[in-house]
Formats: C-alpha cells, sequence, structure tokens
C-alpha cells in the first residue's frame, strides 16, 4: 500500500509543478523578472522554512541540523544553485514554447539525468542488478519514451500551427530559441535530484533524533532552495536594473493582487516537492532515485492536460492529439511499471527474514549469549 500511495503523492506533487505557471497569467504590468523574484521569494525561502518547522518540532528540527554533517548542507547548497540555473530557464522556456512542449523537452532531459545518474554514481552499475531494479529501470525508460512521444507531438504541433495560431496560444512563441533553452534547462534542473541524494544525511538525522520519517526530506529543501533564489535573485535584480523594471516592487498596476498571484504561484510551485517528500519516503530510500522519474512524469501528464484546456493545442489537428493522448498514456504505463519495481522490492525484503525464522525453528539454534527468547 506505501508504493501505490507514494506513486499517488507523487501525482499530487507532479500537478502542483504543472500549474504553478498558471497565476502568472493574472498578473499585470510587472516585467517577467520582476514576478519571478516575487514568486521565487515565497517558494525557495519562505515555504521551504515555514513547512519545515510546521512538519517538524523546532527543536528536532535544530537538534538534526546540529547532527548533520556540514558538507551536505554545503552539497545541498551548491547543487541547489546549479538546479537554479536550470530554474531560472525552465520559466524562459514556457514563455517561448507553452506549457506542453516546453514541459515535455526540458523535464525530459531532467527526467533522464536526475534519475539515472545519482544512483550509479553512488553504487555504480549494482545499482541495476537485482530483478525489482531491471522493474524500475524499465520504468524509467518507458517514462522517457512517453515523454520523446509528447515531444513529437509538440514538434508536430508546430509544423501544423500557422504562426498567427501560435503567436494567439503563447504570445512569445518561438521554437529555436525556446527549444536550446527548454534542453539547457533540462540538464541544469536535475541538479535537483543531485542537491537531495546530497541532503540524504540532513533527512537521516531528523529521523536518528526523532522526528516523523514522512517529513525527513523538508530540512533539505532549506538549502537546497536557498542556492537556488541566490541564483534567481541575482539575475532578476540585474534585468531589473537594465530593464528599470525595479520600481514595479512599490509602484505599479494591481501591486496588490500581483504579489497576491505571485505568492500563489511560489506556494503552488513548492508544494510539488512537499508532496515529492512524502511520497519518496512511502517509496522508500532504496529506489527514491525512482521518484525522479515519476515526479517527471506526472508533471508531463498534468502540464498537457493544462495544454489542452488553455487551448495551446487549437489548430494542431487530430493526428497530433492523438500522439499527446498517446504520450500521456504511456507516461501512466510507466508509473505503473515502476510501482511495480518498487513493489518486488518490498516482497524480496520480506522473503528473507521469513525463511531466516523458518530455518531457526527447525534447527533450534541457540541465541547468541546475552539475548533473552521472547516466549
Amino acid at each position: 500500500m506505501n508504493v501505490w500511495l507514494g506513486i499517488i503523492l507523487h501525482a499530487v506533487g507532479g500537478l502542483a509543478a504543472a500549474s504553478f505557471y498558471l497565476p502568472n497569467k493574472k498578473v499585470k504590468g510587472w516585467s517577467w523578472e520582476t514576478y519571478w523574484l516575487c514568486q521565487g521569494f515565497a517558494s525557495w525561502i519562505i515555504m521551504p522554512t515555514v513547512m519545515a518547522l510546521l512538519t517538524i518540532a523546532p527543536d528536532v528540527l535544530f537538534k538534526a541540523l546540529e547532527a548533520a554533517p556540514a558538507s551536505s548542507m554545503f552539497w545541498a547548497f551548491f547543487f541547489g544553485a546549479l538546479w537554479g540555473i536550470g530554474g531560472l530557464t525552465f520559466g524562459l522556456s514556457m514563455r517561448y514554447l507553452g506549457l506542453s512542449l516546453g514541459y515535455a523537452t526540458a523535464l525530459g532531459f531532467c527526467a533522464a539525468f536526475g534519475t539515472v545518474i545519482p544512483p550509479v554514481y553512488a553504487e555504480g552499475l549494482k545499482a541495476f542488478s537485482s530483478t525489482s531494479s531491471h522493474a524500475v529501470l524499465a520504468g524509467v525508460i518507458v517514462c522517457l519514451i512517453g515523454i520523446a512521444v509528447c515531444g513529437y507531438a509538440g514538434i508536430l504541433k508546430e509544423r501544423k500551427m500557422t504562426t498567427e495560431e501560435k503567436k494567439a496560444a503563447i504570445k512569445e512563441f518561438a521554437l529555436k530559441t525556446g527549444l536550446i533553452v527548454a534542453v539547457f534547462a533540462g540538464l541544469m534542473s536535475a541538479c535537483m535530484s543531485f542537491a537531495i541524494q546530497s541532503g540524504k544525511p540532513i533527512a537521516q538525522a531528523v529521523v536518528d533524533v526523532g522526528g516523523n520519517p514522512l517529513w525527513k526530506y523538508n530540512p533539505i529543501y532549506i538549502f537546497a532552495m536557498a542556492g537556488g533564489f541566490a541564483v534567481n535573485a541575482i539575475w532578476c535584480l540585474l534585468l531589473n536594473a537594465k530593464n528599470h523594471s525595479i520600481k514595479e516592487y512599490v509602484a505599479s498596476p494591481a501591486l496588490r493582487i500581483n504579489y497576491l498571484w505571485a505568492f500563489a504561484g511560489g506556494i503552488i510551485w513548492y508544494l510539488q516537492f512537499f508532496f515529492y517528500g512524502m511520497g519518496s519516503s512511502k517509496l522508500g530510500d532504496k529506489y527514491s532515485y525512482a521518484g525522479w522519474t515519476l515526479h517527471m512524469a506526472f508533471i508531463i501528464i498534468f502540464s498537457n492536460l493544462w495544454g489542452l484546456l488553455l487551448k495551446e493545442w487549437k489548430g494542431a489537428g487530430k493526428q497530433t492529439h492523438l500522439w499527446i493522448f498517446l504520450g500521456i498514456v504511456i507516461l501512466i504505463a510507466s508509473t505503473l511499471i515502476v510501482g511495480y519495481g518498487n513493489y518486488l522490492d518490498k516482497t524480496s525484503d520480506e522473503a528473507p527474514q521469513s525463511i531466516e525464522v523458518r530455518q531457526t525453528e527447525v534447527t533450534f539454534s541457540p541465541p547468541p549469549r546475552g539475548i533473552i527468547p521472547s516466549g
């Protein structure tokens, strides 16, 4: 049950990630850099700190941070900064490609690198040596196929639609620029997976000092997202200075409502990793890397559904719509395969324990000294 609950939690996180850019459409009179910095402050500074304190008792949290190695905090921040570069360019890919094609392209590379590299770096090829890991890896491959199908549907859409139709659906549509930005964004965004892996000693420290394992990933985000915010803040403030838009923070039309929408987007954005952490806890540490694939898959599923609802695919033709639906179906299948792989791992972990108990009962092996038999 924990495996499928983990998948459901990843689905909720994917929905949040696919929805965070929607409030941007309600903002009036702000430059992109102003909105992005305000949203980032809410999602990368306020929310990680607040949610860590709400889910973990302050005394437990501070004890865990004292016990955790400083190196894990540094590397979480470092990889978070690299991820911040990806997040910065990811926002640009949404502007140039729209929700559907932008997400599919960027997250395709993000899923591939963020899923495979961390376990191989930590354990080598033996990370994929068991039957259950083969099933999980098969799910990852199916996920990448689904992402490729969604990307192909986006290319078909670009070929079918006229320039006027593209501009009507996505005001700043630019395929070549958008694809370059999206590929780079995907490569750099995979560093969040590395940040989470680097911060695992922090998560373990939370459990060791008595924290709830369900929330153990939350403190990692304080450091990882602070690194991302640092990079984005520098870039946005430079753009504010260059474009003379810094005055927008204090004087612009619909100032209060703009802050409201920016913070709403930031809160929605953060919720993806809030549910990601819970989902990974339910999947277990051994295959937490598979959670990254699930996260990417659900983001693409929901972003494409949003793209269809927002009529980004209007005028693309029936064949293109069939391809995008096929891609979504493949992505859903990949989540089921990953879930099955985790299920196999759970059952294989339980089997040796029952065999060992039966052997003890048959051979009547005496207990080690100092151990009093129960019953």
